[in-house]
């Protein structure tokens, strides 16, 4: 079997009162951690506003720091959200990006949360078609030497992006979402895509299978990717009590913006004209009502000793099998050391069963 490809994704979630330089030292600790374990990708986030769930607004400047102080890691934003950005000029950060980190960027692309569009003064009827023309564009801008765009919001002419990435044409490119329109976008452009959330795993079943289906009608190899959060520890009992506290705030900051943001009945209505279905509606939201003992019953979160987490990882990926494996070990205001030691353990003591299962799998497929 190929080596299974293993990332970190961090969401910068930030307890109220925290130092914030403090919590960025603490992540780039972790990167740095993660980079002599043999990890291959660190993935973070784009998100402006809320700072209970973050407060990354600006990854690029981050992937050049960390690829400093690193040698294997590659770097991927999950995800730019296009809609917020002028692509014209995102497309030659990006190359930059990818020029200081020595070819290690990555290109997460998205709408985003449906939270961030109006505070960033974008209407949700218009984020659909902005990342369309946006997408479009950097691709373009990326590929040819000059190019020339007519769109409803975006238009160039005789423009030429500069400078010019590392990695021809471009860095390799991830679509996230959670529509079915999403998963088939790339499974016909041939892109990568990466599954996961705080919720269980069987809602992913249905879009990894359209993007397969997707990718088989295109003629395009598919690539998927699989996010969840862990907490490991030798004991059982220790890691359920343990990261308990953690756990809960993981959940809480995830909804936290849906429950500071204005959502009367009006504005629900704009977000579904737009496509935020998932954030106009109430499932989500309830995900905050959850309670510790759900989070461990519904395998929200994967919490225990690396053989508990590892067949529950095999079982993950009977359902829904992966070429990359990314774990969310620091979230919630957890201290750095711990975080590692779920990286630790998760490379010691959970990868190689989760290797062998796979390859055992494959063998006898």
């Amino acid at each position: 079997m190929a080596k299974l490809r293993l990332g970190t994704y961090t969401e910068f979630q930030c307890p109220p009162g925290t130092d914030h330089t403090e919590l960025f030292n603490d992540v780039i600790r972790c990167a740095e951690h993660s980079d002599q374990l043999g990890f291959n990708v660190f993935t973070t986030l784009e998100h402006p506003f809320f700072e209970k769930f973050a407060i990354n607004c600006a990854p690029l400047p981050l992937y050049t720091k960390l690829a400093e102080r690193t040698r294997n890691l590659k770097f991927r934003t999950l995800c730019h959200t296009l809609p917020l950005h002028n692509p014209m000029v995102l497309a030659g950060q990006i190359a930059q990006a990818d020029i200081l980190t020595g070819g290690r960027i990555e290109v997460g692309i998205g709408r985003g949360h449906g939270w961030l569009q109006e505070p960033a003064n974008v209407p949700y009827e218009e984020s659909l078609e902005r990342f369309h023309e946006c997408i479009d564009i950097m691709i373009k801008g990326w590929s040819e030497a000059r190019f020339s765009f007519d769109g409803k919001y975006y238009q160039c002419d005789n423009l030429s992006i500069v400078p010019r990435s590392i990695q021809k044409p471009h860095p390799p490119i991830y679509q996230v979402g959670t529509s079915a329109k999403t998963f088939t976008q790339a499974g016909e452009r041939g892109w990568n895509v990466v599954l996961g959330a705080p919720t269980p795993d069987d809602i992913f079943i249905e879009p990894h299978r359209i993007y397969l289906e997707s990718c088989a009608k295109a003629g395009n190899t598919p690539h998927v990717s699989f996010l969840k959060t862990l907490y490991l520890d030798e004991d059982q009992e220790r890691a359920e009590r343990d990261a308990k506290e953690y756990a809960l705030r993981f959940i809480e900051y995830n909804v936290s913006p849906l429950k500071e943001m204005n959502r009367s009945e009006e504005v629900k209505a704009r977000m579904r004209a737009g496509g935020f279905d998932f954030y106009a509606g109430d499932d989500f939201l309830r995900l905050g009502d959850v309670s510790y003992q759900d989070i461990l019953d519904l395998g929200i979160m994967y919490i225990g000793t690396p053989e508990k987490v590892a067949a529950q990882i095999l079982t993950l990926y009977d359902k829904v099998p992966f070429e990359e494996f990314i774990l969310v070990a620091h979230y919630g205001g957890i201290p750095a050391h711990k975080a590692m030691q779920t990286q630790d353990l998760f490379v010691k003591r959970v990868l190689p069963i989760v290797e062998a299962g796979i390859a055992e799998r494959q063998k006898g497929a």
